[in-house]
């Protein structure tokens, strides 16, 4: 399959652009490029004026914040398929975070003139933007609920849970045990003794750079301690 071809392909199967007939995307795919970036670039930082659309085609990029003290707080992680960006598009004009690739990564690539052009002429496409943006933000209202009022062996349960169906399956990979205390907001050493706790109660199983879920139901219940 050529390589345009492929991209076609690609912009048919994203969220936002489902409703669009094949001459449509034919004209999504003139007016975006394709671009590799490789792993530790950051895309755009807080305050940064928000121009342009990224659609992850390939790899995985994190959003995150860090603190007046330094510390890194992971909002979320993205998989091919998802949108960054889209808040310095809706208003905001600012970014409110960091945006860094944590994978190498193929990334499609829409102006912000030619964004606003496509919300105008295909209402239903800005309508799908909205509904991913709530989607996320109420991701991120969970997030902060679990960490004003769980312990951090109920956070890291409940991450597990979610990166389990996320990638559905039992065996979780891909996570440090730096990535997973900077999305429940703690230090990797306290991320280390916990997960070695639940290892120790037969629930879960350590590998490199991956966790096997061993008990669920058992695990589900410690999320919701």
């Amino acid at each position: 399959m050529s390589a345009p071809r492929d991209k076609i392909g690609y912009l048919s199967e994203i969220e936002i652009f489902q409703d669009l007939s094949p001459r449509e995307i034919q004209e999504i795919d003139r007016i975006t490029t394709i671009s590799q970036v490789q792993k530790g670039k950051v895309f755009y930082r807080p305050e940064e004026t928000g121009e342009v659309l990224f659609i992850l085609k390939k790899g995985k990029v994190q959003l995150y914040r860090i603190s007046a003290e330094g510390k890194k707080l992971v909002i979320t992680t993205l998989g091919p398929g998802t949108l960054f960006g889209e808040m310095a598009l809706l208003g905001q004009q600012m970014h409110n975070a960091f945006a860094e690739a944590t994978d190498d990564c193929h990334i499609c690539v829409m102006s912000r003139t030619d964004l606003e052009r496509l919300f105008l002429n295909k209402p239903m496409v800005a309508l799908r933007v909205l509904e991913i943006t709530g989607r996320r933000l109420r991701e991120a209202e969970k997030r902060l609920e679990d960490m004003a009022f769980k312990g951090i062996p109920a956070r890291l349960a409940s991450l597990l849970l979610r990166v389990r169906v996320e990638q559905n399956s039992d065996d979780i990979k891909g996570l440090t045990h730096q990535d997973l205390a900077e999305t429940v907001g703690t230090y990797r050493e306290t991320a280390t003794q916990v997960l070695n706790d639940l290892k120790v109660q037969g629930l879960i199983e350590i590998g490199r750079k991956h966790i096997v879920i061993l008990d669920p139901q058992r695990l589900q219940a410690v999320a919701g301690s």
